[in-house]
């Protein structure tokens, strides 16, 4: 135990002073573990445990905002809970909660207040109560902050500490390297009781940017990761914190303090008592993204961002060409790491992760044809002014209603089929509320809100809901049923451990994308197989390998596969995990 008290104090001082290298480590080490681990005498650390015991085949994931189901009634959290306990019990195990405080624009993501509980949608015990039934995961938005909150008016009025808190520039420098996700001007000028100010603002002028040069500011999100633990939160996701560090003359993302914050959150969760997953939300391009992997000693887990459009574009076109070469590439992640992967969640389809993955023609007819069924572009600014789509407004099943070819009658089987991707690759499958529950696009909410993105952020009425989980021809229980059949299906086999081996095969057909999964004491294989196109498909089974001596059946359909067969067939759209052992 002393070993592991003097490594985890030696990692934690060299961190410090990567962070910053003026202040007095040892001091700074203190006052973090003060934080932390409030009274920590009495708290338990434990040394580094193997990160594949963090998760396993059974671990899916939810992505709801709190009202996403609304009734006029009952509290949103407890008909969360309600619609959790009464439909997903059993096939998720775990539910990521969007921002659940109170705020003032951005769907929550300009938090107002991080340590109470928006009263509209419930209180402490809401949250508590649902973590005690699933895995629970919180946002930490830790970039900025509302504008109309007590932090930034506190800053503006001069009161300590929150006088130093925020990233202050001038109109006069040099910010054309700064990398943008919004079309909004950088800076707002505000009046301070110092004077005139210029702060920065990465997304909007609702959202202002906090100054970690500044280590109160660490020291207060360290205490506010606390506070979502001891309420029982076990996964927390860093927002936006690729743009967490920012120097004047720099691009102001990615920057190597970044990634040591990143570090130093990492040793804190490892060495805690309770069970804490980092998650990293960094929407860029694929190096990029891996890069808060670090050496295994950063994230535990990132979003396999270039996915979504991946998937979509192989939907729409019927060629897995691109998500395959994209899959091939991919490396595993180190162990003690995960994927998160998902095709849709309460953002857009990003379009920057698919740089460099797909064709800009390629690109450009996934555009169009999200345009036609209804969909919407969002920009963002580039260095020298010009502007690029920056993510498609959609939701993932109104995408699915149509290909480069138009609508057709297979847009049931094409969704299934796209969701059936994320459930088979390597990582932790997560699935946005309207995906699971066949939402169509809701032009009226981006009226209503004036944003974009509310066409994929519908909220439910819970009766008009229940009425139509209740009828098997309705959409929403279709969509459910199936994907539930399938997760109960996954939950079940090794070979879907996150950290399973993963090999792309090259199928002799580019409408056919398949994956081979071994589970980690290679006891069971799983051939996953998925048809991605509206045509029925014979493909060679001698292209995927199977050993003669094994029995093997499609646990989809139920069928015997004898290994001794020439050919595997597969109706339009269709998925099989063909394995030897169910």
């Amino acid at each position: 135990m002393k070993e592991q008290s003097q490594s985890f104090s030696d990692r934690l001082a060299r961190l410090v002073q990567e962070i910053y290298p003026d202040l007095d480590a040892d001091i700074l080490s203190s006052l973090i573990i003060d934080a932390f681990w409030p009274e920590h005498t009495t708290r338990r650390k434990r040394g580094r445990v193997p990160g594949n015991t963090l998760w396993s085949e059974h671990d899916a994931l939810l992505i709801t905002y709190g009202n996403s189901i609304v009734d006029g009634v009952y509290k949103p959290l407890d008909l969360l809970n309600d619609f959790l306990l009464r439909y997903l019990k059993g096939t998720l195990n775990g539910v990521h909660i969007l921002p659940f405080f109170p705020y003032t624009s951005d769907d929550g993501f300009a938090v107002s207040d991080f340590r109470v509980v928006n009263p509209q949608l419930g209180d402490w015990a809401d949250i508590r109560r649902i973590a005690g039934e699933f895995k629970l995961m919180s946002d930490l938005v830790l970039n900025h902050v509302s504008s109309q909150g007590s932090w930034f008016n506190a800053y503006r009025q001069g009161q300590a500490p929150y006088d130093k808190f925020f990233f202050e520039a001038s109109p006069d420098d040099d910010l054309s390297d700064v990398v943008r996700p919004r079309t909004t001007p950088l800076l707002k000028e505000v009046e301070t009781a110092q004077g005139r100010r210029h702060v920065w603002c990465t997304f909007s002028h609702d959202q202002i940017d906090l100054d970690f040069r500044n280590p109160e500011v660490l020291l207060e999100f360290l205490r506010i990761i606390r506070l979502h633990v001891d309420n029982g939160v076990e996964i927390i996701r860093l927002d936006a914190v690729a743009f967490l560090w920012k120097e004047v003359g720099s691009p102001s993302i990615h920057l190597p303090q970044t990634h040591a914050i990143i570090k130093l959150m990492r040793t804190l969760c490892d060495y805690a008592s309770e069970k804490i997953i980092l998650l990293t939300e960094t929407n860029v391009p694929k190096a990029e993204n891996l890069s808060y992997f670090g050496k295994g000693d950063e994230a535990h887990a990132i979003y396999n961002f270039p996915l979504p459009p991946l998937i979509l574009h192989a939907m729409m076109s019927g060629s897995a060409q691109h998500l395959r070469r994209w899959q091939r590439g991919m490396p595993p992640a180190p162990m003690g790491c995960a994927y998160l992967n998902f095709t849709a969640s309460h953002d857009g389809i990003g379009m920057r992760p698919a740089e460099g993955l797909l064709p800009e023609d390629e690109k450009q007819r996934v555009i169009e044809t999200v345009k036609d069924l209804g969909g919407l572009v969002s920009m963002r600014t580039l260095p020298d002014g010009g502007q690029s789509p920056y993510e498609l407004n959609t939701t993932f099943y109104e995408a699915m209603s149509r290909t480069f070819k138009g609508a057709d009658a297979y847009h049931f089987e094409r969704f299934i089929c796209s969701q059936t991707i994320v459930m088979s690759l390597e990582g932790i499958p997560a699935f946005y509320i309207h995906s699971l529950l066949a939402t169509p696009n809701d032009h009226a909410q981006v009226e209503h809100r004036g944003l974009n993105r509310g066409i994929n952020r519908h909220r439910w009425d819970y009766p008009t809901l229940r009425r139509l989980l209740a009828d098997p021809d309705s959409p929403q229980a279709r969509v459910m049923a199936a994907l539930s059949d399938r997760l109960q299906i996954r939950k079940r086999q090794p070979a879907f451990h996150p950290n399973a081996t993963q090999f792309t095969f090259n199928t002799d057909d580019d409408r056919v994308f398949g994956v081979w999964r071994q589970s980690l004491n290679r006891r069971q294989s799983i051939f996953a197989l998925h048809n991605i196109s509206d045509a029925a498909i014979t493909i060679s089974a001698a292209s995927i390998n199977m050993i003669h001596d094994e029995t093997w059946i499609d646990l989809l359909s139920g069928d015997a596969i004898p290994a001794s067969a020439d050919d595997i067939t597969l109706a339009p759209y269709q998925c099989r995990w063909i394995t030897n052992h169910s």
